[in-house]
């Protein structure tokens, strides 16, 4: 699978360019805050029908214009095809000539893993990143998933506008029954898509681990949900419905599930040093490529912004040593050599794009 080109208009700091990509490595390469993430990110849209950066669809179109467009061309092991997406007041997206309907229509033609150094935040801050890492990764190779997590979400709402409206004497109680027998429908089926997945994960990367550290350390998961069975979930609920109705919201569900790392058996976030906490994300992000791969067959797209700045000469080779047969996008600060003739190399400077 790989990204043949990209167009982009008044995209970012983007007036209209394009860029032809090679299929295995291109370094694009450039001062900073002259637009190299913003080719990743028009890349990752296509993917996934929205950003990893920007909270709201206008922050993304040129400043003084009220449209911008992205027109992705791609090739995978069935099939050629072409994304483009237009975002204005509304976003609308068509593939090969099609207009979509629903954004989950969109996952899948192509399938991307993204590296950047804030994907250290993953293990350093709270569950909702590592959920949001095991939702994307899951979403895009199984997009009932999404539909699934969707229908548990809508489903906690409602519950938590019933407690609202109980902590205002409007309802009665009993009503929750009704709202916790379906929060667990829905609970069930996200959990076992979510262990499904963390054993894929756990089976995997502690092999990944060991090679980028030379086999000097030992990575292990644990995941922590509050679904064991019907008959545990609906008793938690039941534990904290007065504390809920107090809060006004759900305190116990999937919707609070999380993933522990450790290193040598001690948790990472707690005791591990920031190398630690780098190679390890690395781990989980070779991880996340091989899942990928043994589910649609092919490596997918590799996406390493400012890939640099966190890793030594050593770990960047190890990583590297990992992805064959991998079109693989990097940004960075400076132009980098790599062992390999198959690469191509781009300089951005204020929005523009030329090929070394």
């Amino acid at each position: 699978m790989n990204v043949k080109s990209i167009k982009i208009l008044n995209f970012r700091n983007y007036v209209n360019e394009k860029i032809n990509l090679n299929e295995k490595i291109n370094i694009i390469y450039g001062d900073n805050a002259q637009g190299k993430t913003n080719i990743l990110e028009s890349i990752f849209i296509c993917a996934f029908g929205k950003s990893f950066r920007a909270k709201k669809e206008s922050e993304i179109i040129r400043i003084g214009e009220t449209n911008a467009q992205i027109i992705l061309e791609y090739k995978n092991k069935d099939r050629e095809g072409i994304i483009k997406i237009d975002l204005s007041n509304k976003k609308t997206i068509i593939v090969n000539g099609v207009k979509l309907n629903k954004l989950s229509e969109l996952l899948g033609k192509i399938n991307v893993v993204l590296f950047t150094p804030d994907d250290i935040g993953i293990l350093k801050n709270g569950p909702a990143y590592r959920r949001r890492f095991l939702d994307m990764m899951i979403g895009q190779i199984r997009p009932n998933y999404v539909y699934t997590l969707n229908l548990y979400l809508k489903t906690l709402e409602q519950r938590n506008a019933c407690l609202r409206q109980i902590k205002k004497h409007e309802i009665s109680q009993d009503i929750l029954e009704i709202w916790d027998e379906k929060m667990y429908e829905y609970a069930k089926k996200v959990y076992e898509y979510r262990n499904e997945f963390i054993n894929k994960i756990i089976s995997k990367i502690n092999n990944f681990h060991k090679k980028i550290t030379d086999e000097k350390e030992i990575i292990k998961i644990e995941y922590k949900s509050d679904l064991i069975n019907k008959d545990e979930y609906l008793k938690k609920l039941k534990e904290e419905k007065e504390k809920d109705i107090i809060r006004g919201f759900t305190g116990r569900g999937i919707h609070k599930d999380d993933f522990i790392l450790y290193i040598n058996d001690k948790p990472i976030s707690i005791y591990g040093s920031q190398g630690q906490h780098r190679t390890a994300i690395l781990s989980l992000k070779l991880t996340e490529l091989n899942i990928i791969k043994d589910e649609i067959g092919e490596n997918p797209i590799l996406l390493l912004d400012d890939f640099m700045s966190e890793l030594d000469e050593k770990r960047i080779n190890n990583f590297l040593n990992n992805i064959d047969d991998t079109q693989v996008i990097i940004t960075c600060t400076n132009k980098i050599e790599i062992d390999d003739n198959n690469n191509s190399l781009f300089y951005i400077k204020k929005g523009k794009i030329e090929k070394k």
